[in-house]
């Protein structure tokens, strides 16, 4: 049995980071539209930005699709790095309590009947009169 083959460190590292340029390159691009398009306000809770702290506004993708960037900035929105993770928090939750584990019809329909006899038994027909 021979030892699996150890993956190059160089390549991997040159792959990392062409993949991390790639990444910044998309991000920088329309960041810098969406910053032109927009005033520095987040569109949720209100707050206003400046040079200063600008780095804190972020832009959000409304179908949380970052490779959908249109020109006319359909599909952004800035959010501050709060509001920003409230949205992705709140889209991670939907997606995971919402049922859509099922074929996107809901969630499983319930199979017990917890209280099927529940009239016999308040009305004492269910109840065996020589047991406690």
């Amino acid at each position: 049995m021979t030892a699996p083959k150890r993956p190059d460190p160089a390549r991997l590292k040159r792959i990392t980071e062409a993949a991390v340029s790639a990444r910044n390159d998309r991000e920088a691009g329309y960041r810098a539209r969406a910053l032109k398009l927009y005033p520095w306000i987040c569109g949720r809770c209100g707050r206003e930005f400046n040079r200063l702290n600008l780095s804190e506004l972020t832009v959000h993708h409304r179908d949380h699709n970052h490779d959908n960037n249109p020109a006319d900035g359909s599909n952004w929105e800035l959010l501050c790095l709060y509001c920003h993770d409230n949205e992705h928090s709140r889209y991670e939750d939907t997606a995971r309590y919402s049922g859509d584990n099922h074929g996107g019809q809901g969630p499983a329909p319930a199979t017990s009947r917890p209280f099927a006899d529940l009239k016999a038994l308040l009305d004492g027909e269910g109840l065996d009169k020589d047991k406690p």
